[in-house]
């Protein structure tokens, strides 16, 4: 692929994005390209060192605040007639309670993932509460003599402490694989955005 056809597949991928931004975006790579090949590289091997476009585009997408996509899109292209003014007041009472519903959708979606990290990290500070709990409790026990209850809190305290060892390294994974999934939805969900801009 040469220059002009990379730039040209740039533009193509990011048709969704403000016109502004792609400009400013076509006009970085170009520069990295013409860079590599004063570096000695052929145009071909500069365009190829900068990796497949998609993977550009969702980079460059991932960086894009997603207020930005949603403004370029509801912009309308030409100014709004009468009778389609009328018709968005009198349809308001159907479209404006769905669409804040569905933004109250996506927002609860979120909540449920933080909410789900949250209560990860909830139940393994309680493994640990309980650990310390059960340790404290083996020490208060000494003077009455209660040899069996001692060993009991003991070995108890110190299970849930383990535990909480434990659940705090398999939490950490879970957790980043949900944020890492919440990443990608938010990458798909503007990857939507700019292929019915670019259809």
């Amino acid at each position: 692929m040469n220059k002009q056809e990379f730039l040209a597949a740039l533009q193509a991928g990011l048709k969704g994005l403000p016109r502004g931004d792609i400009q400013h975006w076509v006009e970085f790579y170009r520069e990295m390209v013409e860079d590599r090949m004063e570096d000695g590289m052929s145009e071909e091997e500069a365009v190829a060192a900068l990796g497949p476009v998609r993977d550009l585009v969702a980079q460059i997408l991932s960086e894009t605040p997603l207020p930005r996509l949603v403004h370029e899109k509801v912009k309308p292209k030409r100014p709004m007639k009468a009778w389609e003014i009328i018709l968005l007041v009198l349809g308001s009472p159907v479209w404006l309670p769905l669409a804040c519903a569905a933004v109250l959708v996506l927002l609860a979606g979120y909540a449920v993932l933080w909410a789900c990290i949250i209560t990860l990290y909830a139940v393994d500070l309680t493994a640990a509460l309980g650990g310390v709990a059960g340790l404290v409790g083996s020490l208060l026990l000494a003077p009455s003599g209660e040899l069996a209850a001692r060993v009991f809190l003991l070995g108890a305290g110190l299970a849930c402490l383990g535990l909480a060892v434990l659940l705090f390294f398999v939490f950490n994974q879970i957790s980043v694989w949900i944020l890492r999934l919440s990443k990608k939805a938010l990458l798909a969900l503007k990857f939507r955005f700019v292929q019915k801009e670019a259809a």
